[in-house]
C-alpha cells in the first residue's frame, strides 16, 4: 500500500484515500476480482486507474459513453499517466496507433466501449498484448432489471471464459439487491468480494414539490438558489426539452437543450459548452448526463417523474460532486404516475419485467408521498439505516400528516359510482359539483357523490388521487388511457375497516445556499486579495483548458484554485500539500501558478 500511497499522492495530487478505497485498491492490484457500490463523486475512477498503476500491463476500461472516456483520458494525460480511448469518434489512423502503443505496452490505460470490445477483432488485439486488469464501469448496464441497460454488456462475461486470470472490477453508483444479483451472475463474479460504500451524498439537499405549473415553480427555484450557476434539468419527452430550454432562455436564464433527436455536431456542441462554461443550465432527457464529469453542478431538477428511485438517485447524483453544497429539486403531480404506469404497461415487456417496473415505480411514488426523511427513505431503498437528516425539505418544513378516510372513501365511491373508467378531471368535477358539459352528458350530476367535496380544491383532490394510487387503493388502467380502478385493497376503505392518513404540503421555506450536513463549506479563499486572485487563477485556468482542447476542471478543480488562493505559495515546494496538484502538474504548471500569485500579490 505504500506504492499504492506514493501514486495517489505524486500522480493524482491527493494526500491520502478515502473510505473503503484503500481496500480496493489493495485487493484488485493484488490480483482480485471486485464489485464497488460506490456514490458518485466518492473516488470509484481511483479504485481501478491506481490498480492499473500498479500492475504489470494496460488497464482494459469498458464504458459506455464516448464523453465520459474522453473527460477520462484527458484528466490522466494531465496528470502525466499513458490513458487513451478506442471508440468510433477515432479516425482509421488514430485508432491503428491507439492499437500499437497497446501491443507495446505503452499505455497503462486503454477506454473502449463494449460494443468494440465485443468484436474478434478486439479480443484478439487483447490478446497479443498485455493486460493488466479489466474495469467495468456502470456495471448497473448489465442488468435488465436496472435503469439503465445495454445488452452488450450481458457479453462481457467472456472475459472471465476467456482471460481467467485477469482481475476485473464492475463499478457502479446505483444497484439495489435484484440489480446487484444480476451483475454478479452476469460478469460471473460469484468469486468477487463486494465492497459497499454509504450511498448517502450528504452535501445534497432533496426537495419535491408538488406541481403547480412547474415551469415557474422550476424559475422560482433557480433564481432564489442558483442564479448564475451551473445545473441540469430532465425532463421526459424531446418536445418538453426544447420547450423549458427556450422558455428559460427567454426569462434570461442561460440554457441549452440535449436529447438523442438531435444530430450529432448539435449534441457536441451543446455539451462542450455545458461542460467548459460557467453557469449555464442544460435541460435533457436521460440521454444526458451518465458521461458528464462536471464537479460544480449546484441543482439537479426533475420536471418529470423518473422511473424508478435507481434512475433518480443517478440523475440526482450529478449535483455536486465537488462535495460542496448542492440541490435535487422535483416538480410532482398526479399525471407523472398515471403516465409512467401507463408507459409500462404499454411496453412490450413480459409480465415479469412490468411487475418489478411498477414496484419500482411504486418505490419512488413512496418517496415523493413520504411525509418522513426523503434521505431515510432514499437510503433505505438500497439496504442502508440511517436517522433524519434535517437537510431535505420534509425535515426542514414537516408536513401535517391527517385523517382522510372521509375524502379517501368520497374519491373512491366516485371512481366506483362512474363506472371506472374517468381519470382525475371528471372525477373532480364530480365531486366538486361541477355541472360541465360532459358531467351532465352522462348524468353524473345524478350520482350520489356529486358535489360531495365542494369544500375541497382541485389541487387539494388532485394531491388526494396521487395519494390513494401511491397507497395503493387506486390503479391507472392503461387500456382506458389512464382511468382509474379500484384496487381490492380499495374495500376496506370504503366498508369502513382501513384508516387513510394523507399527507398536507407545508409551505416551503425558501432554501438558502448555506453548507448542508456534510458538505465542505462553499468555495471562498480567505485573506487579502484571495477573492481577486481566484478570479485571476480561473482566467488563466480558462486559458489552458482552451488551449489543451479539454475542460476547464481536467486543468485543476475550484477547489484546488481556492486553496491556492487562500494559501498563497511563494515557492514550487509550497503547492506540493495542496489536493489536487500532482507531480506532472507541478511541474507544467507550478512556475505558472506561481507567477500568478506574485503579479496579484504586486497589484495590491
Amino acid at each position: 500500500m505504500s506504492r499504492a500511497l506514493e501514486i495517489l499522492q505524486n500522480v493524482f495530487g491527493y494526500p491520502e484515500f478515502r473510505g473503503q478505497q484503500a481496500a480496493i485498491v489493495d485487493h484488485v492490484g493484488g490480483g482480485g476480482d471486485a464489485l464497488v457500490l460506490m456514490p458518485t463523486g466518492g473516488g470509484k475512477s481511483l479504485c481501478y486507474q491506481i490498480p492499473a498503476l500498479l500492475r504489470e500491463g494496460t488497464a482494459i476500461v469498458v464504458s459506455p459513453l464516448i464523453a465520459l472516456m474522453q473527460d477520462q483520458v484527458a484528466a490522466l494525460t494531465e496528470a502525466g499517466v499513458a490513458a487513451a480511448v478506442l471508440n468510433s469518434s477515432l479516425e482509421a489512423r488514430e485508432a491503428f496507433q491507439v492499437e500499437r502503443d497497446f501491443t507495446a505496452g505503452k499505455l497503462d490505460l486503454l477506454y473502449v466501449a463494449p460494443e468494440r470490445l465485443m468484436t474478434p477483432r478486439f479480443l484478439e488485439l487483447l490478446e497479443r498484448g498485455r493486460v493488466a486488469l479489466f474495469a467495468i464501469d456502470e456495471a448497473h448496464c448489465v442488468s435488465q432489471w436496472g435503469h439503465d441497460f445495454r445488452p452488450e454488456y450481458i457479453e462481457l462475461s467472456i472475459l472471465h471464459e476467456r482471460f481467467p486470470g485477469i482481475p476485473r472490477i464492475a463499478l457502479t453508483a446505483t444497484a439495489d439487491d435484484l440489480t446487484r444479483a444480476e451483475i454478479i451472475r452476469r460478469l460471473q463474479l460469484e468469486e468477487a468480494q463486494i465492497f459497499i460504500s454509504s450511498f448517502d451524498r450528504p452535501n445534497i439537499r432533496y426537495q419535491i414539490a408538488e406541481k403547480n405549473n412547474a415551469r415557474n415553480q422550476l424559475l422560482d427555484f433557480i433564481r432564489a438558489n442558483h442564479a448564475g450557476e451551473a445545473g441540469i434539468v430532465y425532463c421526459l419527452s424531446r418536445k418538453k426539452v426544447e420547450e423549458t430550454a427556450a422558455w428559460l432562455a427567454a426569462e434570461g436564464v442561460p440554457a441549452l437543450p440535449y436529447h438523442a433527436g438531435f444530430d450529432n455536431p448539435t449534441r457536441a456542441r451543446h455539451q462542450s459548452r455545458f461542460v467548459n462554461e460557467d453557469g449555464l443550465v442544460i435541460c435533457a432527457t436521460i440521454a444526458f448526463g451518465m458521461g458528464i464529469d462536471k464537479p460544480d453542478v449546484r441543482f439537479v431538477a426533475h420536471l418529470d417523474l423518473p422511473k424508478s428511485i435507481e434512475a433518480y438517485y443517478q440523475e440526482t447524483g450529478r449535483a455536486g460532486r465537488d462535495g460542496t453544497a448542492a440541490d435535487a429539486w422535483m416538480a410532482y403531480g398526479l399525471q407523472d404516475v398515471v403516465q409512467q404506469r401507463r408507459m409500462i404497461e404499454e411496453g412490450e415487456a413480459d409480465d415479469a419485467y412490468k411487475r418489478v417496473s411498477h414496484g419500482k415505480l411504486d418505490a419512488l411514488v413512496g418517496l415523493a408521498e413520504s411525509a418522513g426523511c426523503r434521505r431515510v427513505r432514499l437510503l433505505a431503498y438500497f439496504g442502508e439505516a440511517s436517522e433524519a437528516c434535517g437537510n431535505c425539505d420534509n425535515c426542514l418544513t414537516p408536513p401535517r400528516v391527517w385523517d382522510g378516510t372521509e375524502e379517501a372513501q368520497k374519491a373512491l365511491s366516485a371512481v366506483y359510482r362512474s363506472g371506472q373508467r374517468f381519470g382525475a378531471g371528471h372525477l373532480i368535477d364530480i365531486l366538486r359539483g361541477n355541472a360541465t358539459e360532459r358531467v351532465k352528458q352522462l348524468h353524473h350530476d345524478e350520482l350520489k357523490t356529486f358535489g360531495v367535496g365542494a369544500d375541497r380544491t382541485e389541487m387539494q383532490w388532485r394531491a388526494i388521487f396521487r395519494q390513494l394510487i401511491a397507497l395503493g387503493f387506486l390503479e391507472a388502467d392503461a387500456d382506458a388511457y389512464g382511468a382509474f380502478k379500484l384496487t381490492e385493497a380499495a374495500r376496506g376503505v370504503l366498508t369502513g375497516g382501513t384508516r387513510v392518513s394523507l399527507r398536507e404540503e407545508a409551505p416551503k421555506a425558501k432554501s438558502s445556499k448555506r453548507g448542508s450536513r456534510g458538505a465542505k463549506p462553499a468555495l471562498a479563499p480567505t485573506g487579502p486579495g484571495a477573492p481577486a486572485l481566484l478570479e485571476a487563477l480561473r482566467a488563466w485556468r480558462k486559458q489552458m483548458a482552451t488551449e489543451h482542447g479539454v475542460p476547464a476542471y481536467v486543468i485543476f478543480h475550484d477547489a484546488t484554485l481556492a486553496a491556492i488562493a487562500s494559501a498563497r505559495p511563494r515557492a514550487v515546494d509550497d503547492l506540493h500539500g495542496i489536493s489536487g496538484i500532482g507531480a506532472t502538474k507541478l511541474q507544467r504548471y507550478g512556475e505558472a501558478l506561481l507567477k500568478i500569485v506574485r503579479e496579484q500579490a504586486a497589484a495590491q
